[in-house]
């Protein structure tokens, strides 16, 4: 099969010929149909993620169709149309017996632990616990981003944030978690603001639905005027010390705060004001991917149009731009959106 892979942290990836995968006993191999180009991707090519282990073959969120399975799956056949969460959980431990499989303390990743989906195949182990049916209605493209971007945002504003009709939602970044943020946020009757450096982003949002804020110093103060009191929920879903230090400013007494973008190497520790999360009773919540059993809920308002992640796609390239792609994030983003490869 072709793979894209790289030899050192921050060299350019080659697109080399690798074997075919073999199904393990418990898992399958997918053939992958679409992969996402995420930032946490580029996090791992630049060596931020301790448990790379080189030559690497990245990519973590994907759709495609089975084409090999081990002696002991018993819920897919191959031909069956998947995805799965980025988080390939045991589902043994005691977080997977509770649901919680994306916080699974045995959990492997694709494009980190393991080898991942910028390749043709695509291992995924534990398959009757990680894998998930796409109904027909829903396309790969769509499919890849639902494992870490649009799921994440999913879990986040709903097990996490808790997210209400009629409440603020402040997003601060507006790639493709954040536009996925702002999505899933207007179909839960929320009123949204975002916050970016990028017009185009900033763009993308107001589209979207979102009341839209330059990001600066003031930032925080122009979300409290414009909300009447600052946001029921934070999300800082592009992952620095400034972005997450603002949101937790934008909230109202009370407010809960939902850190998903990663904060790692020097942005590892933001100054977080633990006075006024005292005295507002401000919650600080983290949130990581999401759990198996969400999907059918997601999927469902999806297939009813209620959800549209479609919408937070800005680019659609074909395997061999993945090499590209990937070190075009070196550079500031010249469009909005997603990135997905469709093979």
């Amino acid at each position: 099969m072709r793979a894209v892979q790289y030899d050192r942290f921050g060299s350019t990836p080659s697109i080399v010929e690798l074997p075919e995968p073999n199904a393990p006993d418990d898992g399958v191999v997918v053939r992958v149909a679409a992969t996402g180009v995420c930032r946490s991707d580029w996090h791992a090519w630049r060596g931020h993620d301790d448990s790379v282990r080189l030559p690497h073959v990245p990519g973590h969120e994907f759709a495609g169709v089975v084409t090999a399975v081990g002696a002991s799956v018993t819920r897919v056949v191959v031909g069956d149309r998947v995805t799965a969460p980025f988080v390939f959980a045991c589902g043994t431990c005691d977080q997977c017996r509770d649901g919680a499989t994306q916080v699974c303390t045995r959990q492997q990743q694709p494009g980190f632990t393991l080898q991942g989906s910028y390749a043709e195949s695509v291992v995924v182990p534990h398959a009757d616990v990680n894998l998930v049916h796409l109904p027909d209605a829903v396309g790969f493209a769509e499919a890849a981003g639902l494992g870490c971007r649009f799921g994440t945002a999913y879990h986040a504003l709903h097990a996490r944030g808790r997210v209400a009709p009629g409440e603020w939602v402040v997003v601060y970044g507006c790639g493709g978690v954040g536009l996925s943020t702002i999505i899933v946020a207007v179909a839960a009757g929320a009123r949204v603001v975002a916050v970016d450096v990028s017009t185009a982003a900033l763009d993308r949002a107001a589209a979207l639905g979102a009341a839209t804020l330059e990001m600066d110093d003031e930032a925080p103060a122009a979300v409290h005027r414009l909300t009447d009191g600052g946001a029921h929920v934070s999300v800082d879903a592009y992952g620095s010390r400034a972005t997450s230090v603002a949101a937790v400013a934008s909230l109202r007494p009370r407010g809960r705060h939902v850190q998903v973008g990663l904060l790692l190497d020097d942005e590892a520790t933001p100054a977080i004001p633990m006075g006024r999360v005292i005295a507002d009773e401000l919650e600080l919540l983290g949130s990581h991917g999401i759990a198996v059993g969400e999907y059918a809920a997601m999927l469902d308002d999806v297939v009813a149009g209620r959800l549209r992640p479609a919408e937070s796609i800005g680019a659609t390239i074909g395997f061999d731009d993945l090499p590209g792609a990937l070190e075009a994030m070196d550079r500031p983003a010249s469009g909005s959106g997603m990135t997905v490869a469709v093979f």
